[in-house]
């Protein structure tokens, strides 16, 4: 993401002018406009004109248009992203209050107004702007006739393709049989990575698998590479780290990014990081319960007694609709942060978050125990 001009005053109001640079801007993007928002930006409407003969007919036109947002929309397979609103702003073209969809496009700048920039709105304005903040991780999580192609961001994790290919167990020249059947899978995997992954921006390349296959495949990749001359197939050997997974399902990444071999190799990611956080957390609830919580109610209370060492939040939260709710998580992260604690945001589009998610999007490790909190009702939302 580029910030090509930013003025926010000290209470908070502001406008920021953004060039969403890459896909993953838009899941930023989607995280950082809310309702009641204003967007500027250069859009398609189709405007009815008349004609000399008097009939009417539609044109599609470019205008600049500032609508106040109503609703907006992120399509993660298709990584698009829709804002939806009433104009503003008097247009020889679209009357004020008339309704117009805008979609955000990858290298074209718009401008976006708050009357609030919160700490988070600041914070993901600074993540984003990182020139480290695209995909860096790849993950290939496979079995005899599956596997599942996956790309992982600082803040989202993204399924690119799905690969299945029978493989021949039994009848006659049933060990010929197999051996093409595995080959030409292992053909369709490797060209689903050299065509759908951006190899010469990745830094890691997880092959993951039960038994051997991960280590079949890892050699006819080589192999392959080599016969053809694909020099993008050829230097991505050092980045490739073969680990065990259960099956070559999307959900066994979760085993696989907390496998401690990985964390060496991982270290330079996000993903490593919020791994590490969530294998924490699940640690200390399972052998100090005491110092470790989960749920709105629960996690807001420890954070009145500042008792939150490690803060951990889904970036979901922050979407609520309901302005004095999504400030109660931001002052969550406000309290933490002022008492030393550590704070991690995830991502709801990232696989780590998802498994935050399963668990009501927050939760922390507490820097002493809190008893009280097992046998306290304290309702079901902050």
């Amino acid at each position: 993401m580029k910030i090509v001009h930013k003025s926010i005053a000290k209470d908070g109001r502001g406008t920021v002018k953004l060039i969403a640079t890459e896909a993953e801007d838009l899941w930023h993007l989607y995280n950082l406009i809310d309702v009641g928002n204003f967007v500027k930006a250069t859009t398609i409407r189709k405007v009815q004109r008349e004609t000399d003969t008097g009939s009417s007919e539609s044109e599609r036109l470019k205008i600049m248009l500032t609508i106040e947002v109503s609703e907006v929309d992120f399509d993660s397979q298709g990584l698009q992203l829709r804002i939806k609103g009433r104009n503003v702003v008097e247009s020889s073209h679209v009357k004020i209050g008339a309704f117009h969809t805008i979609e955000v496009e990858l290298h074209r700048s718009f401008e976006l107004t708050k009357s609030s920039w919160d700490v988070i709105d600041l914070d993901r304005l600074t993540t984003a702007s990182e020139p480290t903040a695209g995909a860096d991780v790849a993950a290939v999580i496979m079995q005899e006739g599956l596997a599942n192609v996956c790309v992982l961001g600082n803040s989202l994790s993204r399924f690119v393709t799905r690969v299945e290919s029978n493989i021949a167990r039994k009848g006659p020249g049933a060990a010929y049989n197999n051996d093409k059947s595995k080959s030409k899978f292992f053909d369709l995997v490797y060209r689903a990575m050299k065509d759908k992954l951006k190899l010469d921006e990745l830094k890691v390349i997880i092959l993951a698998s039960p038994g051997y296959v991960k280590d079949e495949f890892f050699k006819y990749m080589n192999a392959e590479a080599v016969r053809t001359a694909e020099k993008s197939m050829i230097k991505i050997k050092p980045k490739c780290i073969l680990a065990h997974s259960s099956s070559g399902h999307r959900h066994s990444l979760h085993e696989v990014l907390a496998n401690p071999a990985l964390q060496s190799r991982l270290v330079d990611t996000k993903a490593a990081a919020e791994v590490k956080a969530l294998e924490t957390f699940f640690d200390v609830l399972s052998n100090q319960p005491d110092r470790a919580c989960y749920g709105p109610p629960h996690v807001l209370y420890a954070a009145e007694l500042g008792a939150i060492q490690t803060l951990l939040i889904s970036d979901s939260l922050f979407r609520n609709a309901d302005v004095p709710t999504r400030k109660k998580y931001v002052g969550v992260v406000d309290v933490t942060r002022s008492t030393g604690g550590d704070v991690h945001i995830f991502s709801a589009m990232h696989i780590t978050g998802e498994q935050l998610n399963e668990m009501t999007g927050i939760a922390a490790v507490l820097r002493f125990p809190l008893p009280e909190l097992e046998d306290m009702d304290l309702g079901q939302s902050p």
